[in-house]
């Protein structure tokens, strides 16, 4: 699995890079979850803690929550998830961003995981 550098990452399989505040799934999730056909976005302006669902992906196979890997606001979503959540699939650190948070603490992007970290994560079959 491709496991950007760039990127700071929860055990729940979000990622968060920091320098642009973007926001997404893994691979590793997108995997699980199989093809996706539907994203449930939040509102731009919405204030979110640490850890709180913030919308949904829906795919074949089942519907998970998205959870925000940090505090923050809601600065932008990706409104291409909307005509084509299968972006999410094919380009899950690209072009399958879900949101943008801006406002990030230091103090919640010193709880995240780096690559490895996550990837250890991963190979514990959590």
């Amino acid at each position: 699995m491709n496991t950007p550098q760039d990127l700071q990452y929860t055990e729940d399989h979000e990622w968060v890079r920091v320098s642009d505040g973007q926001v997404g799934i893994t691979e590793f999730a997108q995997d699980q979850l199989g093809d996706v056909v539907f994203v449930e976005l939040p509102e731009v302006g919405r204030q979110l803690k640490k850890g709180e669902a913030f919308g949904v992906v829906e795919s074949v196979k089942s519907v998970s929550d998205l959870f925000s890997p940090v505090s923050g606001k809601v600065a932008k979503v990706n409104q291409e998830l909307v005509d084509h959540p299968e972006l999410i699939n094919q380009d899950p650190y690209g072009a399958g961003w879900i949101i943008e948070i801006e406002g990030i603490a230091e103090a919640d992007v010193s709880t995240l995981l780096d690559a490895a970290t996550y990837e250890s994560h991963q190979e514990g079959g959590h």
